[in-house]
């Protein structure tokens, strides 16, 4: 009886959100019950449902795992719950008819609706973020968001196991190609049958609209080519921002850099991210302005940022798109060893690009320009502008688009280490880890710490260092010297 009633329950949810009506009821109840491998419907009530469709899951792939449908593995379970939280979702074709409709009424009555309904059919793993550690560390920078992301479960040796045994398959094509959309998934791919993409034509071209499912922050979106092909960032890909940002006045958009060590982690893919959200970089004031002679009518100025940003203001979408590339290309091929800025090296390899991101003020369309470089040395292996080596305690991995603009996403490993840093700090027995005790003995040094205020302490210093990490990463130092030399760079526009 009792998962007689969590069956009717959830189908009831799925009438009310996944374009289903009442004469639906039996047959999904059908199919519902051939999913978890119950062989009949005891009679049940129909009435207001108490719970959601998320925990209703959970006991409805319980009884899976009890009938024996799927073992009790993390990736069988991912790809039953997607099925069943596909009832909970109507077919692409519907789902874009009703964003076209809120769309002729508001693009922010469109975007919730998609949002919405990511989240009710549990696309967006809301109860995986929420493990998330999250807060705001005070910078000289104005406040910068620290995020330690505990959302993606780890795997068990027994899902790892079976992912050994899994036969090579090249489909989908890649994590963001349009194959993706309904994709039931398998032991080492990701389960995508309740996934859904709103299309959406960029200058000619067909490109698509989805949420990502362990989101970092507000609506926050991926909008990917149709085509799978690499990035590239071009006077096309200002372009594509710009019209985004007409199409969907609410949400920034912005892409990641477009080579090794700089970029982001998927580059065999051209797509970008957005959302509705206002990063710290947004609030960053201009510092000084800067004349572009070609552009007189585009309103230019270096961003007071631990990065090196330039920001354009205008009117006109196509004229910051022009003058967008012209910067690129101005870039792509400036020199200044004084600063270790090396546009080509000797093999004929190119090392310069930009990170940029676009967003509305009112009337004006607005494009930050983040210029990268993605050189080594003998003394920086890993990167001259990646963080170096006594902060990669703290952030060790490749600084791509959200990070530039103020969000650190650190690894899970720091929750459980820095809970070890304050044991330390308060003399308590520890495990600390021995590449945080350099840090560790400087912050011991420089604070007085007590029970009370270790957390805070010990927070605010990771952000300090996440500071740091940023302005390894930015291409002109925030030094006398560095300042110059961006005055040259900027000379030459």
């Amino acid at each position: 009886m009792a998962i007689s009633q969590t069956i009717r329950d959830f189908i009831t949810l799925a009438i009310h959100s996944g374009g289903w009506m009442e004469m639906d009821r039996i047959y999904l109840e059908n199919q519902l019950i051939g999913l978890i491998g119950e062989s009949s419907l005891s009679p049940a009530d129909t009435r207001a449902v108490d719970q959601s469709a998320v925990e209703l899951s959970d006991q409805l792939i319980q009884q899976a795992i009890e009938n024996q449908v799927i073992p009790n593995l993390s990736a069988e379970k991912e790809i039953l719950e997607a099925q069943i939280m596909d009832f909970m979702t109507p077919p692409p074709s519907v789902v874009n008819a009703y964003f076209a409709q809120y769309y002729a009424k508001n693009p922010e009555e469109a975007t919730t609706y998609f949002y919405k309904l990511s989240q009710d059919n549990n696309y967006i793993k809301t109860r995986e973020i929420a493990r998330n550690v999250a807060y705001l560390a005070k910078t000289e920078y104005g406040e910068l968001e620290i995020t330690i992301n505990l959302s993606k479960p780890e795997k068990d040796p027994k899902q790892i196991a079976a992912e050994g045994k899994i036969k090579k398959v090249d489909y989908p094509t890649c994590l963001l190609c349009m194959e993706n959309e309904g994709y039931t998934g398998r032991a080492n791919y990701p389960a995508r049958s309740n996934h859904r993409i709103i299309r959406m034509n960029l200058d000619g071209e067909s490109w698509g609209m989805q949420y990502s499912p362990y989101a970092y922050y507000n609506e926050h979106c991926i909008f990917l080519s149709e085509e799978h092909r690499p990035m590239k960032i071009t006077k096309q890909t200002f372009q594509r921002l710009l019209k985004i940002i007409d199409v969907l006045p609410h949400y920034f958009v912005g892409s990641n850099a477009d080579i090794p060590i700089v970029g982001g982690s998927i580059l065999s893919h051209d797509h970008y991210q957005g959302g509705r959200y206002q990063f710290p970089m947004a609030k960053a004031p201009v510092e000084e302005s800067i004349t572009l002679d070609k552009y007189p009518d585009i309103k230019a100025g270096r961003v007071k940022w631990p990065m090196s940003v330039i920001r354009l203001q205008g009117n006109d979408p196509d004229r910051l798109a022009d003058a967008s590339e012209y910067i690129l290309e101005k870039w792509k091929s400036y020199t200044d060893k004084s600063v270790d800025i090396v546009a080509v090296t000797e093999d004929g390899i190119e090392h310069h690009t930009i990170t940029p991101i676009a967003r509305r003020k009112g009337e004006l369309f607005e494009i930050d320009l983040v210029l990268r470089d993605n050189n080594v040395s003998e003394e920086f292996p890993e990167g001259i502008f990646h963080p170096h080596r006594d902060v990669q305690h703290i952030k060790k991995e490749n600084i791509g688009l959200i990070e530039v603009m103020g969000l650190a996403i650190l690894p899970p490993r720091l929750k459980a280490e820095l809970e070890e840093v304050e044991n330390y700090l308060l003399n308590r027995d520890n495990r600390l880890a021995e590449y945080h005790r350099e840090w560790a003995d400087e912050l011991r040094a420089e604070e007085i710490i007590t029970a009370e205020n270790v957390t805070a302490i010990v927070q605010q210093a990771v952000g300090k260092a996440f500071v740091r990490v940023l302005e390894d990463a930015g291409v002109f130092k925030r030094d006398s010297q560095g300042l110059a030399a961006f005055a040259a760079f900027v000379e030459t526009l």
